[in-house]
């Protein structure tokens, strides 16, 4: 028995990150050890553990509350890592990091999880199928979140060029369409689970559910453990309790980091949140890919992305009138491009059922250019901002 624990230990685990939030908390503490670049690299690793427990702690959670309430669980925590720095950065004031770790969740799902997956399970099975109508079913509603976050974009660029006094572009008429829209999606979103939970489950029974992603919880399914009630609803506290707290240091050092690393707040909020926010989220899907369960790995990496468009999305701005700092789902062109082309290609992927490895090495080409675009990307969000206090400080002429 001993040897046994001895030998899971010794396996590769992404528990061995959580050396990182004791190390997190000695230099976010310690005034001798204080340096915001090395505190944000060391957050960014700490909190990828740390959802990963929440997933596990979530997925046995909802094994002992039936299947209606339990898949509602897993839907209201699919993302709570993301939703959680998010809440911090809008906080904070960083809307920009807020609004691209929206388009950047959801494109890293579609292209970098769902592409490793397919990579990773192509390599060891020449062909895979899956369960196309599920999986169309998904990828159609993705493209809802697409439109939500096309139409504010459009609006923007079309009332600018009618004079405010005609009835044109205010930041006020944008913040309230915005919200419109987020009280649209979040219904949609109801909706959606009532279908893939209710009345159409027997599309998504022995997979992840739509809107409802199921996470690293499948590996210890697949291994027998399982967890008392108790030992999964104290996990959960602890581990969002210390996501909250690492959260707290990553945001506060955003700003010093992204000036010492040369990231602008588009990338920082697109790549670097989005992965660790979806980190232990990509090892249970490749994993499942592996197993040759695409129809789980599938689930996992669409619906979370449906997940961050119809839920994540609108939460954030019922939330930033709680903040005082309301926020609208304009964003830029490359964002809202790059969501939507990654929708296109997923449902073509999707279309026939089938998978291999080359669908994947062509998914992670896509992110590896939009990687690239939002490196070279200037901060339009910050440019925006500033563009916009600066008119409603400015005395009338």
């Amino acid at each position: 028995m001993a040897e046994t624990n001895k030998t899971s230990w010794l396996k590769p685990s992404l528990d061995w990150l959580l050396i990182f939030v004791p190390i997190a908390i000695a230099l976010r503490f310690v005034p001798a050890f204080e340096n915001p670049t090395a505190l944000f690299i060391v957050a960014c690793l700490a909190i990828i553990p740390l959802a990963g427990w929440m997933g596990k702690a979530t997925e046995h959670l909802a094994e002992h509350l039936g299947q209606g309430i339990g898949g509602l669980l897993n839907a209201t925590f699919g993302n709570a890592a993301e939703l959680i720095i998010a809440l911090f950065a809008l906080s904070k004031g960083l809307e920009g990091v807020v609004k691209a770790s929206i388009t950047g969740s959801i494109i890293g799902n579609l292209l970098l999880v769902l592409g490793l997956s397919l990579l990773a399970g192509g390599a060891k099975f020449k062909t895979q199928t899956f369960d196309r109508t599920a999986a169309g079913t998904t990828a159609t509603a993705l493209t809802l979140g697409a439109i939500a976050l096309l139409i504010p974009t459009i609006f923007h660029l079309a009332a600018a060029q009618v004079p405010v006094l005609q009835g044109g572009w205010t930041p006020e008429k944008e913040q309230t369409l915005s919200l419109a829209i987020a009280i649209v999606l979040f219904v949609s979103y109801a909706f959606t689970l009532y279908f893939s939970l209710i009345t159409h489950k027997d599309l998504f029974v022995g997979e992840a559910r739509t809107g409802a992603p199921q996470k690293v919880g499948h590996e210890e399914e697949l291994a027998g453990e399982h967890w008392s009630k108790k030992r999964a609803l104290i996990t959960l506290l602890i581990a969002t309790a210390f996501v909250a707290l690492i959260s707290e240091f990553l945001v506060g050092a955003v700003e010093a980091a992204r000036g010492a690393l040369g990231f602008t707040e588009v990338f920082v909020g697109v790549i670097v949140v989005a992965i660790i926010g979806n980190a232990a989220e990509h090892s249970s899907a490749i994993l499942m890919a592996m197993r040759n369960k695409m129809d789980l790995s599938l689930g996992i990496a669409l619906g979370s992305s449906l997940q961050i468009a119809l839920f994540v999305a609108p939460v954030l701005i019922f939330a930033s009138y709680l903040f005082g700092r309301p926020m609208n789902l304009e964003f830029t062109i490359p964002e809202v491009v790059a969501v939507i082309a990654s929708i296109l290609i997923v449902q073509q992927i999707c279309s026939d059922g089938e998978s291999n490895w080359m669908e994947g090495v062509q998914l992670l080409s896509v992110y590896a250019i939009l990687g690239i675009l939002f490196y070279f990307l200037p901060d339009v969000h910050h440019a925006a901002s500033e563009a916009i206090n600066g008119a409603t400080t400015s005395p009338a002429h």
